[in-house]
């Protein structure tokens, strides 16, 4: 008996009204999910503080993804907030699935970074690893896609963080995680490559 193949199910195109909603609304509830840890922490006496990162003890492993959502203090968090919403929202619009790769990808390398290279005996938390990973994903993501939009939103990107970026790079600053910022940059710039589009071509 002879028949066709079943068509494959096309999946609903999204369009950019609907990228953009669903970015926002992603980074909206990411953002107030910190805010709300951070309630927590105060309520709690600081309790949620033993998240951050111990280097080199074993038992500290099981929390690299965890400092990514945890903060000491509200001005900590507050100061992490516009710049994870903006490069957040910049980073969805490529697709939600696609971010959350990425931003697991940037987070657990920038973890386990912070693990092998902070000093000894601090504790290491924030958001501001995975910012800088956004930050360097933006601003090589452009290029490795061939889209001029990339670009251009890369170039913006760094004229209005790049002063910032840098002196975040700083190994002068105290109570500052240079080392975190350092490999959640490099991090986010390998992931441009890693996950950028056309890469595995299939016949």
């Amino acid at each position: 008996m002879a028949g066709t193949a079943p068509q494959a199910r096309k999946r609903p195109q999204w369009s950019r009204g609907d990228r953009a909603k669903a970015a926002a609304q992603l980074m909206a509830g990411w953002v107030a999910l910190l805010w709300l840890l951070e309630v927590a922490d105060v309520v709690s006496g600081h309790a949620l503080d033993r998240f951050g990162i111990v280097p080199r003890t074993a038992a500290e492993l099981v929390d690299v993804v965890p400092a990514a959502f945890i903060h000491f203090g509200f001005a900590h968090v507050a100061a992490n907030t516009v710049p994870l919403l903006v490069l957040g929202f910049l980073t969805a619009l490529g697709g939600i699935r696609r971010f959350l790769a990425l931003c697991a990808l940037i987070v657990v390398a920038d973890g386990l970074g912070v693990w092998l290279t902070s000093p000894s005996g601090t504790n290491t938390a924030g958001a501001s690893g995975l910012i800088f990973g956004l930050f360097g994903y933006l601003l090589v993501s452009g290029f490795t896609e061939r889209r001029p939009l990339g670009i251009l939103a890369g170039l913006l990107v760094a004229a209005v963080w790049g002063g910032s970026i840098l002196a975040g790079l700083a190994p002068t600053q105290s109570g500052v995680s240079w080392q975190g910022h350092l490999i959640g940059l490099a991090a986010g710039v390998g992931a441009a490559f890693v996950f950028r589009r056309g890469r595995i071509r299939t016949a």
